[in-house]
């Protein structure tokens, strides 16, 4: 089966009613994999596989458990070559939040987007708090989850400034993606240590 073929079967199976509510949809999955390919260190795939589905979905059989689990493995890494290529990314949506921002699809990416930051929202800070705190704003502001916050509800309310910030988002992850692993950031790690 294709790569694209896969990709249109996990997208029916994230896409499905019978997925429990909390489950990421494929577009917001997409968002949540592209943190996770961005994120300096790596997430046991058991752990993100299982965070996705917030609780075990009912596969068919093995058979489908792993074809989906393994193709979202696939689409983690092929969003991570994207990103090393220093393509911007396309992602599977608009980037629009339209007439109504909570239904846009643009925000369900954002959403789930920023899901896979919270899963190590430690690491994400702990070197270049205030770049990545600017790079992140576009993704945090599409995502609406912080609209109760003075600044953000400001943002909100100016939709030609929210709608400007959504367009930043393809460049923005590039840079993620560079700031968190661009090699000449983390020579310390790589020369052994002597005691």
């Amino acid at each position: 089966m294709s790569f694209a073929e896969q990709l249109t079967r996990l997208q029916a199976f994230l896409d499905a009613d019978e997925l429990h509510e909390e489950a990421l949809d494929y577009i917001a999955a997409h968002g949540y994999l592209t943190a996770l390919s961005i994120c300096s260190e790596p997430v046991p795939e058991r752990e993100w596989i299982d965070a996705l589905f917030s609780e075990p979905p009912h596969y068919r059989d093995d058979i489908e458990r792993e074809s989906i689990e393994t193709t979202l493995v696939q689409l983690k890494a092929h969003i991570t070559r994207l990103l090393a290529a220093d393509d911007d990314l396309e992602l599977p949506c608009d980037l629009d939040l339209g007439d109504d921002p909570d239904d846009s699809d643009i925000r369900g990416w954002c959403i789930g987007f920023m899901e896979g930051v919270f899963l190590r929202e430690a690491i994400w800070f702990e070197n270049a708090e205030d770049e990545v705190s600017e790079l992140l704003l576009p993704i945090m502001v599409g995502s609406g989850l912080f609209d109760e916050q003075p600044e953000f509800a400001d943002i909100a309310r100016n939709r030609e400034l929210a709608d400007d910030m959504v367009d930043q988002i393809p460049e923005a992850l590039t840079a993620l993606f560079l700031l968190l692993n661009a090699p000449e950031e983390k020579p310390a790690l790589l020369k052994p240590r002597h005691h």
